[in-house]
Parts: C-alpha cells; sequence; structure tokens
C-alpha cells in the first residue's frame, strides 16, 4: 500500500513538473505587443502578437513592449523667459516604439529620458522668447521639441509623434497686471468701435442730409421748369389768341359798316370809363376838349388809320 502511495505521489509530481515546463514553454502575444526573448541571458528574437512556445529554463520573456503610441505626462518644471519672468510650464509627451529590440537595449528606460529630453529642450526654447511670445509661440515651441526628443529617441527604437503644452503659469503679478493691460485693451477696442460707430453714424446723417438737400433742389428746379413752361405756354396762347381777335377785329373794320361799329365801340368804352371817373372823384380837372367826343372818336379813327 505504501508502495501504491509513492507511484501515485512521484505521477503527481511529474504531471505538475510537465505542467510548468508547458507554462514556462508557451507564451500568446497580444495585438500591439512584443516580447524579447533572452536565451542563456542572450538576446535570442522578438515575439510578436500570435503563439509561441520556447525552450523550458533556456528561454525567457526579458521585456515586454507596448506597441501602441503612449501619452506620457511631463511634469510641470520652472522656466526663465527672455525677459526674465519665472513660469511654470508642463506638457504631454506622444512617443511609440518602434524597434522593440533597440528599445530594451538601447537604453534602460526611454520614457524617463524622453522625459528629461523633453525638459531641458523646453528650458532652452523658453529662454529665447520674451512672455507674451510664450503664449503666441506654443505651436512652434512644440515643434521645436517634437524634433529635439525624436532626434535623441532614434537609436532607442521610440518614434516621438508630437508634444503638447498644458499649461503655462507665469507668477501672480505678473498674472494680475495681464489681466490690468487684457482689461485696457479690450476698453481701448470699445472705445475705438463706439468711436467708428459715432463716425459712421454722422457720415450717414451727414450723406443723408447732402441727398435730401439735392432732392430738394431737383424738386425746386424742376418746380421752376414746369412753372416757366406754364407761363411760356400761358404767354403763347394769350398772344395767339390776341393775334387772332385782332386779325378778326381788323377783318370786320373791313367790312362795310366797320368803322362805324368802331367809332361806336369806342364812344361806348370812353363813357364807360368816364363814368367811373366821376364816381371816384368829386372834384376833377378837365381839358376843355375832353367832353366832345366827336373829337375823340375822330382823333382815334385818325390814328387807326394811320397805324394800318
Amino acid at each position: 500500500m505504501f508502495e501504491n502511495f509513492l507511484s501515485t505521489l512521484v505521477l503527481i509530481v511529474v504531471i505538475v513538473f510537465v505542467l510548468v515546463i508547458l507554462l514556462r514553454s508557451v507564451r500568446v502575444v497580444s495585438q500591439k505587443t512584443a516580447f524579447i526573448v533572452e536565451r542563456l541571458g542572450k538576446y535570442q528574437q522578438t515575439l510578436e502578437a500570435g503563439f509561441h512556445i520556447l525552450v523550458p529554463f533556456i528561454d525567457k520573456v526579458a521585456y515586454r513592449h507596448t506597441l501602441k503610441e503612449s501619452a506620457i505626462d511631463v511634469e510641470s518644471q520652472t522656466c526663465i523667459t527672455k525677459d526674465n519672468i519665472a513660469i511654470e510650464v508642463d506638457g504631454i509627451l506622444y512617443l511609440q516604439v518602434i524597434d522593440p529590440k533597440k528599445a530594451s537595449y538601447g537604453i534602460d528606460n526611454y520614457k524617463f529620458a524622453s522625459t528629461q529630453i523633453a525638459q531641458t529642450t523646453m528650458r532652452s526654447v523658453i529662454g529665447k522668447l520674451e512672455l507674451d511670445k510664450t503664449f503666441e509661440e506654443r505651436d512652434t515651441i512644440n515643434s521645436v521639441i517634437v524634433e529635439a526628443v525624436d532626434k535623441a529617441s532614434d537609436p532607442w527604437g521610440v518614434k516621438v509623434s508630437r508634444y503638447e503644452i498644458k499649461n503655462i503659469v507665469p507668477p501672480q503679478s505678473i498674472k494680475e497686471a495681464m489681466e490690468k493691460q487684457m482689461r485696457a485693451e479690450r476698453e481701448k477696442r470699445a472705445l475705438i468701435a463706439e468711436s467708428e460707430g459715432d463716425k459712421q453714424a454722422r457720415i450717414n446723417r451727414a450723406e443723408g442730409s447732402r441727398q435730401e438737400l439735392i432732392a430738394n433742389s431737383e424738386g425746386e428746379k424742376q418746380k421752376r421748369i414746369n412753372e416757366a413752361e406754364g407761363r411760356a405756354a400761358e404767354i403763347e396762347k394769350v398772344a395767339e389768341a390776341t393775334a387772332i381777335g385782332l386779325k378778326k377785329i381788323a377783318a370786320a373794320i373791313q367790312e362795310k359798316g366797320g368803322a362805324d361799329a368802331v367809332n361806336l365801340r369806342i364812344a361806348e368804352q370812353y363813357l364807360t370809363e368816364f363814368g367811373k371817373l366821376a364816381k371816384e372823384n368829386n372834384t376833377m380837372i378837365l381839358p376843355a376838349d375832353l367832353t366832345d367826343i366827336s373829337k375823340i372818336i375822330a382823333t382815334a379813327t385818325t390814328v387807326m388809320k394811320q397805324t394800318k
């Protein structure tokens, strides 16, 4: 019975040993992951995504790398600007392992080294800029840092894709001065906008007044032209009517009895006007022959004949 127990124990130990060997020899690599395998302490191969079998107790997975792009936080640091202002700057560095072998043996910790280069480059770039320019030249600063870190990390098998500045924090006194400056700038822009609006309003009113005066003068001009044309037409019509009347009178005079009719008409008008004159004045001084109607008629007839 003891022999059966011993045999069972040995069998269990063998099974466990085989399982341990299988576990140490079988490796399943996930997508976008790479394993660095060493054989007896020396680089053997790079395992990519899939199922792999290793030699037990001889091969071992020494390094594991993700091939995805990683975002590494670059801690805040103090930088001195060109105009001697101390500011706090932090950012995010984006990098990706391209060559797992170089990332394993090219440097001890590529993430730490990349962030250190990013910080030193940041201090160097900020030191060449004035405070105001640091806010305006973010893209330039990012490009310079990416170029510097990417160049330094090439032997490490790492590709730096981009760098983004998160915060630029100036001292409190500078922040207050900047706020005052921005407030003054906003007030200045408001005053300029208000003056421009008032200027445009005055221009519009002046232009409206000018257009109104032009319209009024054009209307007055047209009115006078119309009135002149109306008076001219009236004078022309009166002249035409007078001419026609005179022609008819002249023709009537030439007919038989026409001269007698004219004499009679003159006598009637004379008496009518003389009667009006007598009503309007109590005392009149008249020529001696003014009351001799026949002489007056004769005089008018003589004038008419001479005119004819």
